[in-house]
Parts: structure tokens; sequence; C-alpha cells
């Protein structure tokens, strides 16, 4: 399964590159939510950064709750690193009278805990962008282009889709429901298949899979299985239009939630062979349109287009 991705964070891009309009709204909403103290609302900082020059009142209206919530989350950082502090000074003095194993400990998390606060507080306000910057994960939000009003629309979702009609709690019982795969589109995902798809853009995927499987060899006797991450990118480097299934969520008491889930099918020869079962759908960009307004009454075309695929070839590495 495509358990996090590198996307195409900056909404400007679906503009120039595919003529979609932007549904500016949906981007108001969701960082006043945020800065209202929806924690749910978690926004890679690439998206963030594709507002820092505002072209109009709308995108002021975002920077400035971009700017609210740092500052939020600087004096709560803050506050923590002060208190964080006063737990060393405490252990140190403590450890310099008598040496103890509560004090020691107490000094050991101390310090942890300062060094990850100072770390955080650096990372917010760093303004220089690093590759991270654009990579998600399920819970996280990513620009993903639909079609609405007869044209092109992109707005933001969250990579882990909830389907409409369904309970608050599904996301805790179906937790992988950030990937839709291709066998169980006309079942699982009936409600999405045919009638709401999307595309988000993803330059990367990273995959965790068995060590000795991404070595090329068979596990060794008393050797215990060990994870890790790789990345996937095509070769050549290039964007990627990923198909995907969303859905606009509703429910008594909660705030509304739009989200999505990329579809996945069996993996080309080398991901396979890198130790993953599961393969990211990139389609081709003449299909666009036809992807993003399916007819319901016809789902074999919808199965063609996902078959008239891009024939990628990935190469991977180790992930950081």
């Amino acid at each position: 399964m495509c358990y996090s991705a590198q996307i195409v964070a900056d909404h400007r891009q679906f503009e120039r590159l595919y003529g979609a309009q932007i549904d500016i709204e949906q981007f108001v909403k969701l960082f006043w939510e945020r800065q209202g103290g929806n924690r749910a609302r978690k926004i890679p900082k690439a998206m963030e950064a594709a507002f820092s020059a505002p072209r109009d009142d709308d995108e002021l209206q975002v920077h400035d709750c971009i700017d609210a919530f740092a500052a939020t989350q600087a004096s709560t950082l803050q506050q923590e690193l002060f208190a964080q502090t006063r737990r060393l000074a405490d252990a140190q003095r403590k450890l310099q009278l008598k040496p103890t194993k509560a004090a020691a400990e107490s000094q050991r998390i101390a310090t942890s805990k300062i060094a990850a606060i100072r770390t955080r507080l650096a990372d917010l306000q760093r303004t220089e962008a690093r590759p991270d910057d654009s990579r998600i994960f399920p819970g996280m939000y990513a620009p993903v282009m639909v079609w609405e009003h007869g044209r092109r629309v992109v707005k933001p979702m969250r990579y882990q889709c909830r389907p409409a009609g369904k309970p608050a709690d599904y996301d805790t019982r179906f937790p992988g429901t950030y990937n839709a795969r291709r066998d169980s589109l006309a079942r699982f995902w009936k409600g999405e298949f045919g009638h709401r798809h999307g595309i988000v853009v993803v330059n990367a995927f990273y995959e965790n899979v068995a060590r000795h499987a991404a070595e090329g060899r068979a596990l060794a006797p008393d050797e215990a299985e060990q994870n890790v991450v790789l990345q996937f990118r095509p070769e050549p480097q290039q964007d990627m239009l990923v198909a995907c299934l969303w859905s606009h969520w509703t429910g008594p008491g909660e705030p509304e939630l739009l989200s999505f889930a990329a579809i996945t099918d069996a993996p080309p020869p080398e991901v396979a062979a890198a130790g993953h079962d599961r393969c990211i759908v990139a389609i081709k960009p003449e299909n666009i349109d036809a992807w993003l307004n399916p007819d319901p009454a016809d789902l074999a075309a919808q199965y063609a287009i996902l078959d008239d695929r891009e024939r990628l070839h990935f190469d991977h590495r180790m992930a950081a």
C-alpha cells in the first residue's frame, strides 16, 4: 500500500499546468479550522508555502491564518521549552546533591524533549524549502483535482477516505482506507467508483517492505524480519497523475470532511522485486477529463482508463 507520497502541493501549479480552477473557499475553510484548534487538519509545509505571496484577499486570508497558527504553535512550544528547561535544572540540582535513578531519568527525558522542541521551533521558523515539505502521510491534506460545474477544480482533501454515509469512527475501524485496491473498486468502493474520481499529482511514493525482500534474498535462519522504507521514483523523473477516489462526508455535530484514497494495483516487476505487492496507478494526460467525469453506467470505460495507464519504470532507494 502507498502509505506515503511526495506530492505537488502548490495549487498554482494546477492552474498553470492543468487549467484547473482553485476552490479557494475550501482552502480558506481548511486553514481557518486548523487555526481554530481542529488538530485533525494536518497540512504539509509546502501547501502553506504556496500562500507566501498572496494574490488576492482570499489568499491573504489563508496567509493570515497560517501566520496566526504559527504564532500559536511557537508560543506553545516556548512554554514547553521553559517547562522542560526548568525540569532539567531541577534534575541536575538533585543529581549534584544525591544521585538517584529518578533524577537521572528526569534529566534524560528533559534533555531529549528540549532537543525535540528546539528542532520543531527551528522548523516552524524555517523558510527555505525541503523535499519532505511536500511529503504526505495518511491523515494529511493534499490538493486534489476533481470535476465540478463542467471544469477541473482543485480542492484540499485528507489522505484517508471516509465514504459518505459512514459513521465518524469509520477511520478508526478501517485505518487502511487511504488506498483503494483496483480489485475492490466495484465492491468496497462502489459508492465512490464511477461517481467521485480525482487526481493527485505525485513525483515519488514510499513503501514499507521487509529488508530481506528489498535485498532480493531469502530470510536467513534465525534472522528476525526487519522493516525498511523504500522511496520509489519514476525514471526518468516526472510528475504522475495518480488516480483517486474521493468523498464529501457530513455528519451530525461533526465538521464536514473532504477526503481521498489513491487507487493501487499489481506492481510492475521492479517494484515487486523490491519487495512490495502494490503500486499506485498513474493515468495518461489525455485521459484526465474522462477519468474526472465518469459515467456511473459505464464502469468498463473507467477500468479501461486504469488499464491504459502510464507504463513507468521505478527506481528505488532507502528512504532517509
